[in-house]
């Protein structure tokens, strides 16, 4: 199921798509380093600093997914911003179908049919960069800019031997979100703050058949948060390893972690499979708390037979630290150029632009959050009062492992973490096991 963001309070509308939430696709990252909290400084420059102008104008094509509502934005308002900023170059918009659109992409670049520009699902740069399909952009004037301007995690779904072939257009993660009377029944008037405050409430609610750790399924997007927080790992800081990291005793402490929670009765049946799911749990009660993005609440108050108001009905906060520290995953897009543009200077300039502070406050018009740190900060939370600690767990999410195997690592993850959670493997051997079949993937 694929997720987009969407922070408008009534009417937006919200596709779910599996770069941003979950679903098989979904990704890790092992790295601890995360964003700072403070603004860059020099956010703005990408924006502010002209590039030269074509002496003749020039088309650029830009292919994209965006849904009507964010395509109204990106035609009525961004299209005649940049045209006006950069009069030589126009902005022609193509949007595609998603379903069969990276193998599409593939066929476009090996027939020399590719387009300029794209906004691209951030698991597919990795893997079309090892295709040499994209364009390396960390040798670009102004990329350094850039990049001190927009947040790390979603910066490093870029990342690909050393290189980045992208930057982060938008982008979103999860938090923890309470049912405020289940929490009260807990003995808390406060969100969790620990994993340790969280089982105690979980152990609380246990007596009332209640449940109080929301891990809504086995898969890499469910599960990655709290395996971070509680310590574990999946590779080592440049993605090249797993032997030693996901295997490692700090990461066999966290499964356990997570299979004992399981046994134990506190974790949600929709882990499972079970019913309920998430947000009816969440929604009726039975569930205190659930992980998840902003289009919870955007789609529930844009629900007209919604009953259940998000806004007063429940806590939202950080993921509870462990001892690795409140960590949740990254999702969203990234913009690419294809190594065979046929405008590559020109696309660099609408893509630095695009980066720049004044057009991504402009797309949170269309549901976006900012990977401009600036614009993101910027966002009038009193409006949109859901969205804030979305902002700041941005600075501690961790972006999905960026290589070209991960939608096979993924697959084998999500197996033996479903085989330990199930008893039917101890978690130490189902991550030696998952550590052997990985190494085979990546032809370690």
């Amino acid at each position: 199921m694929r997720k987009r963001l969407s922070i408008i309070l009534v009417f937006a509308l919200v596709f779910v798509l599996a770069a941003c939430g979950g679903g098989s696709n979904n990704t890790a990252s092992p790295s601890d380093s995360a964003s700072s909290a403070k603004p860059a400084e020099s956010s703005a420059k990408a924006s502010e600093e002209k590039s030269p102008e074509p002496a003749e104008k020039v088309t650029i094509e830009y292919w994209h997914t965006y849904s009507d509502s964010e395509e109204k934005v990106l035609v009525e308002k961004i299209k005649p911003m940049f045209e006006k900023a950069y009069p030589n170059i126009e902005l022609k918009l193509t949007r595609m179908p998603y379903e069969g659109l990276k193998d599409q992409v593939i066929a476009a670049v090996a027939g020399d049919a590719a387009p300029d520009l794209m906004r691209m699902d951030i698991i597919w740069v990795p893997e079309l960069a090892s295709k040499g399909a994209l364009k390396k952009l960390s040798d670009l004037p102004g990329f350094d800019d850039v990049k001190s301007s927009v947040f790390e995690s979603p910066l490093q779904t870029n990342f690909y031997k050393g290189d980045y072939y992208g930057v982060p257009l938008n982008t979103n993660t999860k938090i923890a979100i309470y049912n405020a009377d289940t929490l009260k029944e807990a003995g808390l008037d406060h969100a969790p703050a620990t994993m340790d405050e969280l089982v105690q409430a979980a152990r609380t609610l246990k007596g009332k058949k209640k449940q109080g750790i929301g891990i809504s399924g086995i898969h890499a997007w469910g599960l990655l948060p709290y395996f971070w927080s509680l310590g574990g790992q999946v590779t080592n800081e440049d993605y090249t390893k797993v032997d030693g990291y996901l295997n490692s005793p700090d990461s066999i402490k966290a499964l356990e972690t997570i299979v004992g929670w399981n046994k134990e009765g506190l974790v949600i049946p929709a882990l499972l499979g079970g019913e309920p799911g998430a947000w009816d749990g969440l929604k009726s009660g039975q569930y205190m708390m659930i992980d998840d993005g902003p289009w919870f609440f955007s789609i529930l108050m844009g629900d007209a037979a919604n009953k259940f108001n998000p806004i007063d009905k429940t806590v939202r906060a950080l993921l509870p630290a462990g001892p690795g520290g409140s960590h949740s995953v990254v999702g969203g897009e990234d913009l690419v150029s294809f190594s065979n543009s046929k405008h590559p200077e020109e696309a660099w300039t609408f893509m630095k632009w695009m980066l720049g502070e004044e057009p991504q406050q402009v797309m949170v018009e269309a549901g976006m959050i900012p990977t401009n740190k600036n614009a993101a900060n910027a966002i009038d939370t009193s409006k949109n009062p859901y969205i804030a600690p979305f902002i700041e767990q941005l600075n501690t999410a961790l972006p999905r492992t960026p290589i070209p195997q991960w939608g096979e690592m993924e697959t084998i993850f999500n197996l033996s973490f479903e085989k330990a959670i199930r008893g039917e493997q101890s978690a130490a051997d189902a991550l030696n096991d998952a550590v052997k079949q990985i190494n085979a993937v990546l032809g370690g």
